[in-house]
């Protein structure tokens, strides 16, 4: 069973944050607190954790996963950000929205070339939560992510930590418990086409 670290969800202990980064760096899977719920979270080289997740949520190598990410000038390195995405993500982040970016070339290797053909675009979320946020700044680079669905499950139910803890935990390495989170899912923006769409309006519905 993984270690279930009780951290405040607004002030979280740094050294049990630690605690939890190690295990990350370690190549390890974690369940981790955000503003949309509650995700699976594992680091970009992270090739075992990934192949858990996959099996787990019987998912293909072409399914594309979110990167979370510290800043925006991170996300700019990841994805190749216009000026109206700019202001765009600038004026929702952080905050419970996912973006679809063009990948840029920095994208690491590893994750453009998931799949049979390369990645042309990317996920990306700067989220809004004291926990997630402090863990990516102690990793010190994004990290990769999905939402809490099961293959028998259209929607996850994920911000409640003891429903969280009771059904995932069992298949993670540590698990950040925050207390319960805000809802999930994410609202979705897709920056790729020539103006900015809306393709699901999340628990926070955003308007452009």
């Amino acid at each position: 069973m993984a270690e279930r670290l009780m951290v405040h969800p607004v002030n979280p202990q740094q050294r049990l944050v630690d605690k939890a980064v190690a295990v990350i760096r370690g190549g390890g899977l974690a369940l981790v607190p955000t503003d949309a719920g509650y995700s699976l979270a594992w680091g970009l080289e992270a090739r075992e954790a990934e192949e858990r997740v996959q099996r787990l949520r019987e998912l293909d190598s072409r399914h594309p996963f979110t990167l979370l990410c510290r800043q925006l000038s991170e996300a700019g390195r990841l994805a190749r950000l216009d000026d109206p995405a700019f202001r765009l993500l600038r004026s929702l982040t952080p905050g419970p929205c996912t973006f679809i970016l063009p990948a840029s070339p920095d994208l690491p290797k590893r994750i453009k070339n998931a799949g049979r053909s390369k990645r042309r675009d990317i996920g990306i979320r700067l989220p809004d939560h004291g926990v997630i946020r402090m863990v990516l700044e102690s990793v010190g680079e994004p990290l990769l992510s999905t939402s809490l669905v099961l293959p028998d499950e259209e929607h996850p139910n994920s911000h409640e930590a003891d429903q969280v803890a009771e059904r995932w935990l069992r298949w993670v390495d540590v698990m950040l418990d925050a207390e319960d989170c805000e809802p999930g899912p994410t609202s979705i923006v897709d920056c790729t086409g020539d103006q900015p769409e809306v393709i699901r309006q999340g628990f926070h519905p955003v308007a452009l």
